[in-house]
């Protein structure tokens, strides 16, 4: 025990004094070149939705500044399409597919954590690889389960086929954030007469919060960016969500309208890093305790 702090005693204090040079070439460095590649596809969208069409097309001027910058490709955006309705579409049906697969993930992972029956194992892998098909598989069976219910193209259609792919997941990551909890919480609370449905809310959700913001997270981000069911299950115009809009209205044939799309990806990008930065503690401990426990 003694030489283990002894060891990092000084290991400490030979990072404490390192030089400076070797600060910057061990630390620095990395840290800036990090910062820079990942804010980098953010830069060049602002700086390509800023160009007008003269500057953005002519490959001998400065590519990474704009000298004469205007909005008018966001005033296309937002006059000439639906970018605005696309963006609440995309809003409401990430929101609500999001909070269908935490209710049911919360439900289910705490069920494969916690209650003993036969095949749990079994069946907690078993929900995890169904996460693992891919989508292209599945969409023709699922149009023909929207035509017979009659909800193509409207908002049920992705309400209730995101989660398909989201419960799968957030259940995967929740039963081994569950795992990471001691039992014996709920077993005090429920020798006291509370019931397990009570010990769940009052005990186990609370201290599972960095668990379900990972999962929230994780589920708002795959319903945002899905194009595949919004192509097949969405028809009309003004129905459709953000990427499968922009990429129709802002592609025609050969023709890239490629001010305006850096604009309507810079925007719809823009509500996902912030909801990354605010949550990114929470995301990072939810997903190493459910990687670890699971």
């Amino acid at each position: 025990m003694s030489t283990a702090i002894q060891v990092t005693t000084a290991h400490g204090v030979g990072l404490d004094r390192a030089s400076p040079v070797k600060r910057v070439f061990t630390f620095w460095v990395p840290l800036i070149t990090f910062v820079v590649l990942t804010l980098f596809p953010f830069y060049w969208m602002l700086v390509a939705s800023l160009k007008p069409n003269n500057e953005l097309y002519n490959l001998r001027t400065f590519p990474f500044w704009v000298f004469n910058p205007t909005l008018d490709h966001y005033r296309y955006l937002f006059e000439k399409t639906y970018y605005a309705t696309w963006l609440m579409n995309t809003l409401l049906i990430s929101i609500s597919s999001t909070a269908i697969s935490l209710l049911f993930g919360i439900l289910a992972g705490y069920a494969l954590a916690r209650l003993r029956f036969r095949g749990a194992a079994i069946l907690g892998l078993a929900v995890f690889i169904s996460y693992l098909v891919p989508q292209t598989l599945l969409f023709i069976p699922m149009f023909d389960v929207i035509k017979t219910l009659n909800i193509g193209d409207t908002y049920w259609a992705l309400i209730l086929t995101y989660p398909t792919f989201l419960i799968p997941f957030c259940t995967w990551l929740l039963m081994g954030y569950f795992k990471s909890i001691p039992k014996e919480l709920e077993e005090s609370a429920m020798i006291d007469g509370s019931s397990r449905l009570r010990a769940l809310v009052d005990i186990v959700l609370p201290l599972a919060m960095p668990g379900i913001l990972s999962a929230g997270i994780f589920a708002f981000t795959l319903s945002w960016n899905e194009f595949l069911y919004s192509l097949v299950f969405i028809t009309t115009t003004p129905m459709k969500t953000l990427p499968v809009g922009v990429v129709n209205e802002l592609i025609r044939g050969d023709v890239f309208f490629w001010g305006s799309l850096m604009a309507g990806a810079l925007l719809g990008s823009v509500p996902v890093a912030l909801i990354y930065s605010f949550f990114v503690e929470y995301y990072v401990a939810g997903l190493t305790a459910g990687a670890v426990k699971g």
